[in-house]
């Protein structure tokens, strides 16, 4: 599973990064992010971030 999230449509809110702290992180530039070696299927809460995120804007 690699986890993608679309900069048009995240609006920075933290929901994924507080949910699946290991694969996501709100950067500098107020947005979420994939951790670099971030790993989906060891965190094992990268489909709830997804199915949690108001704008949709994680892709699993």
């Amino acid at each position: 599973m690699n986890p993608k999230v679309d900069h048009d449509l995240c609006i920075g809110c933290g929901v994924c990064a507080d949910i699946c702290p290991d694969v996501f992180e709100i950067r500098d530039d107020g947005l979420a992010h994939v951790k670099d070696g971030a790993d989906c299927e060891a965190a094992d809460c990268c489909q709830q971030a997804a199915d949690e995120c108001p704008t949709e804007a994680i892709s699993l």
